[in-house]
């Protein structure tokens, strides 16, 4: 019973944050296929198409933390304009299922981009299964520190209008203006120390590896691979602690 219960509450956030919008205003899936779709036709005209494969695994990227960062304004609208939050703290549901439910709803949000990028990401990235796999990877574990970091942005926002002008600012500081769409070695040397602030900076160095078209060694790939991890799972902390809104 309590099975069906969890598998209902995430598929009643589904339908609430996604389905409903994407059903009865399909503009918006236009939102979710202008950012990174931008982004790679530059790219690639800007390269004459040398930084293709770059740019799309850059794409994968950029959707999977607008997707997590839009979460917070979705929260937002919900908990501030429909009260469904406070709906939520009185209901047996908890705020871990909440935020599960939420999180599957972006992705299924993101979908089409996702199946877009995809059919291009078999086209045009030549990589072994293990590269894919690694591919897959790092877009799971920066949706995971993005969707933390959404919830917990959420819990400290009054207004969704407040909320769409730190999902804007969020999203371009961790995937613009990182070298997610080309390699590190396009910026000046002095000023590389910046762009590792990010985490999306390391994510993107792991995933221009497994393209082939940059080559890292295996010691910058594994501090890759633990800063990604690290920060995710410090942000997933952050936010569980956050969520505890119910007294006990």
């Amino acid at each position: 019973m309590k099975k069906m219960n969890h598998g209902s509450q995430i598929f009643a956030s589904i339908l609430v944050n996604a389905v409903y919008a994407m059903i009865n205003y399909p503009i918006v899936l236009i939102s979710t296929l202008l950012a990174p779709f931008a982004f790679l036709i530059v790219i690639s005209f800007v390269s004459h198409g040398a930084l293709l494969p770059i740019a799309i695994g850059g794409a994968l990227i950029m959707t999977m933390i607008s997707a997590g960062t839009s979460l917070q304004g979705d929260l937002s609208h919900l908990k501030n304009d429909f009260k469904l939050q406070d709906m939520i703290v009185s209901s047996p549901t908890s705020a871990r299922m909440y935020l599960i439910g939420m999180a599957i709803s972006e992705i299924v949000y993101a979908l089409p981009a996702l199946l877009v990028l995809a059919i291009l990401a078999g086209l045009y990235i030549n990589t072994s299964i293990l590269g894919y796999a690694s591919i897959m990877a790092v877009m799971s574990i920066m949706f995971i520190f993005s969707i933390s970091l959404g919830f917990f942005l959420s819990t400290l926002t009054s207004d969704v209008i407040q909320s769409w002008a730190f999902t804007g600012i969020i999203s371009t500081i961790l995937s613009a203006l990182p070298p997610v769409y080309y390699p590190i070695s396009y910026i000046p040397q002095q000023f590389q120390f910046i762009a590792y602030i990010s985490p999306a900076t390391y994510a993107a160095q792991i995933v221009q590896n497994a393209t082939g078209y940059v080559t890292f060694s295996n010691s910058t790939l594994l501090i890759d691979w633990i800063v990604i991890i690290a920060v995710a799972a410090a942000m997933t902390v952050i936010a569980v602690k956050k969520s505890k809104w119910r007294e006990d």
